[in-house]
């Protein structure tokens, strides 16, 4: 490894002094009107082919062989700059975009005119960006916008079930998905067991999801990033935004505390459907609440510091004998530095908590639950040349489990005080990732991971036999669990297992016109964490379990190849990926498992494989007053669990499964026309295949109960999913001596009242012994919606 750094080191030394004679620019771009800065510009040079982007702070380098050239910025929703520049030394500038605003009465500050048009030269493939513009115009269930179920219309995309905030990206699993707020781990992704998501669209500037060719930078889950950046606050003047729905409001403030240096940021949501239960006989509630905070500094030119927070609470209770409270805190501390006009750098500390309680009267017993992490990162940006780029740097994670807490609740509880053991572990990770032009027509991004994953104690270990904790049953042809044979005690701190990975990652584009290319990738992806669960879709009391003796880290291969191309003057266009993706240790439980509450969760585990694989197709239509896009996928996602010896049969007899999140056709239709000054209508239909499930294929009789029969794991299919959606959004005319600004959002969810199957049960016939009939239960027939939004 040392070897191989300081060969990197010699090369990039060797690169940076041959281009000594050449003339440095550098220079930050910001938004004229608010003072924010603007990432991903391009800026091109009239003596040069190659262009540069701006980064997360605006900042871009560059370097030229002549004194007098001109410069032409670039960004979706601002008017295009130009200047004609004349140095013949190193030099930073600071340059200011203006937006674009569709009509001076438009209600929302995002800009509406977007452009989708493909960077055909970057080396950058299976990724999928979106503005708050577009997610807000997207109609979604209730009337609230939502990301999550916004990225759900994309390829490669699909739900977890009707209303739920879950998902899984390319046949993975919904905790292969690392959910990024502002670069901080969030791991509970949803409010209202997932009829809502737990970002706010009005904080958030805009989300970027890789389903592959993930960079170097990344690490810890298997199957993709899904990367959602708060707004700075505006450094010039007070402003505020919201909205008034039905079941939920929300109020957005911003402004300078120091113009032009010091600027803040809160949002806030909440809900209050379970005020008209109070008008009933009905004592119960359900509601959720959150907010978003994000502090801005411009310290100097050089640096630069961030905070940004975040707390959520969902609140449950039935009469008084329910109550379920569960919720993420997040908190984030950034400071970008710039050492010279090549090299800056960004360092981080980041807390995530997400935190479950349950309270159980009629059964008298609390349950607290919950994960916390510590992260410290470190990254630098280094710009060699116009043609190659840097980032490197190192991360520290630090993990504390907890799989639950029991207590009893009142004084004649049945229920015995207990905790399942704290688990903790240390992961670390060292990067490098290089994006170069090799020549006008091909670019390349590479790099490597480095990760350690240290399960630690303090905790005792169960021993076992033949270190088997799930032992297989030849004559019942069943997995039961083992017995203890002892313990391992492991002091505070002390390493109970090690792991450590290197994560190769390398995306190609082969440029083959101005307007076609070829993109390839690779990638591997080791993650240290697993959830543990026997429901399909992410729930509140879903179980985190680290690697360890019994359990070993995921490791995921996934490979693609892509065709891109700009049509009809970038007014179109199309994108064509295939992928193959290759997993293991890949955790599924054996039949009959008690997953909540078990204090020995290994004892009812086992390790598989996975393999997905599928074709995506993505046409847009970027410009005119009819814009939006099809999406349509075509993919397998497959497991097995084979018996680890001869003699066992494994889980589905050892055969490739079906996993849950497994769909053979998807397909997305995504609409926005704007009719008028006032009038803006969009439409969004949906097609999945079902989702697997087991079913019983018989029933006996055992002591006069009549007990189902199962087979095959996941072994049917639920009925087709499909839905169509519109939003009709009106806004009044402005009055000029006025600064309030509104608008109406009219919507209907499941316009033909389809009653999607949220799941399917069995029961017997009364009076009958032998007839079993089926039950399914809907979540949404057609639901009308109406919002009203404001900001002055």
């Amino acid at each position: 490894m040392k070897k191989t750094l300081l060969i990197v080191t010699l090369s990039l030394w060797g690169i940076q002094s041959r281009a000594q004679d050449r003339h440095l620019f550098a220079g930050y771009i910001y938004d004229e009107q608010t003072g924010a800065a603007i990432a991903g510009a391009s800026i091109k040079k009239s003596n040069s082919v190659i262009s540069q982007k701006s980064d997360e702070n605006g900042y871009f380098f560059s370097s030229t062989s002549f004194a007098t050239f001109t410069i032409t910025i670039e960004k979706t929703g601002y008017e295009t700059y130009t200047e004609e520049i004349n140095h013949t030394e190193a030099a930073t500038r600071t340059f200011y975009l203006t937006p674009i605003y569709a009509e001076p009465n438009e209600l929302d500050e995002i800009i509406i005119t977007t452009s989708n048009k493909i960077n055909i030269r970057k080396p950058e493939m299976s990724v999928n960006k979106l503005t708050a513009a577009e997610i807000k115009k997207a109609p979604v269930v209730l009337g609230e916008t939502d990301i999550l179920k916004t990225i759900l219309l994309l390829p490669g995309v699909v739900n977890s079930g009707e209303g739920t905030s879950g998902f899984n990206v390319r046949g993975g699993g919904s905790d292969q998905n690392l959910l990024l707020l502002d670069q901080t781990s969030v791991y509970g992704s949803s409010h209202l067991y997932g009829f809502f998501s737990v970002f706010n669209n009005d904080a958030v500037s805009n989300i970027k999801l890789y389903k592959g060719g993930i960079p170097a930078r990344y690490g810890g889950r298997g199957s993709s990033v899904l990367e959602i950046n708060q707004k700075e606050g505006d450094y010039k003047d007070f402003k505020a935004t919201g909205g008034i729905g039905l079941l939920s409001s929300r109020l957005m403030v911003e402004g300078p505390v120091i113009k032009d240096k010091l600027s803040y940021l809160f949002a806030g949501r909440a809900s209050y459907a379970h005020l008209f239960l109070k008008l009933t006989d009905i004592e119960s509630s359900a509601y959720f609440y959150d907010l978003n905070t994000k502090w801005s500094y411009l310290m100097n030119d050089k640096n630069q510091l961030y905070f940004t927070g975040y707390f959520g609470r969902d609140i449950f209770k039935f009469n008084d004998s329910f109550d379920n409270k569960f919720g993420n805190t997040v908190a984030n501390l950034t400071w970008n530095s710039k050492y010279s006009s090549k090299i800056n750098s960004e360092a981080s500390v980041r807390y995530s908590d997400y935190y479950y309680g349950l309270t159980l009267n009629f059964v008298g017993f609390s349950w607290d639950s919950g994960i916390k992490n510590y992260d410290f990162n470190y990254k630098i940006n280094h710009e060699i040349s116009d043609r190659l780029s840097l980032k490197y740097g190192i991360s520290s994670l630090y993990y504390n489990f907890n799989p639950g807490t029991m207590e009893p609740n009142k004084p004649d509880s049945q229920i015995n005080s207990f905790q399942i053991p704290h688990k903790y572990a240390w992961e670390n990770a060292i990067f490098i990732e290089a994006e170069q032009e090799i020549n006008s027509f091909l670019s390349v991004n590479y790099g490597l991971r480095y990760s350690m994953f240290k399960r630690l104690g303090e905790e005792n270990i169960n021993l076992y036999e033949n270190n088997n904790p799930v032992v297989y049953n030849q004559q019942t042809d069943t997995y039961e669990k083992a017995v203890p044979i002892g313990t391992k005690s492991y002091g505070k701190n002390k390493s109970i297992s090690k792991f450590d990975n290197f994560e190769p990652r390398v995306a190609v584009s082969v440029k083959l016109t101005d307007d076609q290319s070829v993109k390839m990738s690779y990638n591997r992806m080791a993650q240290y964490v697993h959830l543990i669960s026997n429901t399909t879709s992410a729930t509140p009391l879903d179980i985190w379990e680290p690697s360890g003796p019994y359990v070993k880290p995921q490791i995921v291969d996934q490979y693609a190849v892509g065709y891109f191309q700009n049509l009809n003057d970038n007014k179109y266009s199309l994108e064509i990926e295939s992928y193959f993706k290759l997993g293991k240790n890949r955790l599924d439980y054996i039949d009959g498992a008690d997953l909540i509450g078990n204090r020995a969760i290994e004892q009812v585990l086992l390790n598989g494989k996975t393999e997905a694989y599928g074709l995506e197709f993505l046409f847009r239509k970027n410009e005119g007053k009819l814009t939006g896009w099809v999406a349509y996928t075509i993919a397998k996602s497959m497991q097995q669990t084979p018996g680890r010896t001869p003699q066992e049969t494994g889980i589905n007899n050892g055969e490739w499964y079906r996993t849950p999140h497994d769909r053979l056709h998807d397909l997305s239709i995504v609409a926005t026309y704007d009719f008028s000054k006032k009038w803006n209508f969009s439409a969004s239909f949906t097609l999945q295949s079902g989702r697997p499930v087991t079913y019983p294929d018989g029933k006996y009789e055992f002591l006069g109960v009549q007990v189902p029969n199962y087979n095959k794991r996941n072994n049917y299919s639920m009925p087709a999913f499909h839905h169509l959606d519109i939003s009709a959004t009106y806004t009044p005319t402005k009055n000029e001596n006025r600064k309030w600004q509104s608008e109406w959002v009219f919507g209907i969810y499941n316009v033909y009242n389809r009653k999607n199957a949220a799941s399917i049960s069995f029961r017997s016939v009364e009076d009958s012994n032998t007839m079993t009939e089926t039950t399914k239960l809907s979540i949404f027939g057609i639901v009308p919606s109406v919002t009203y939004n404001f900001k002055f």
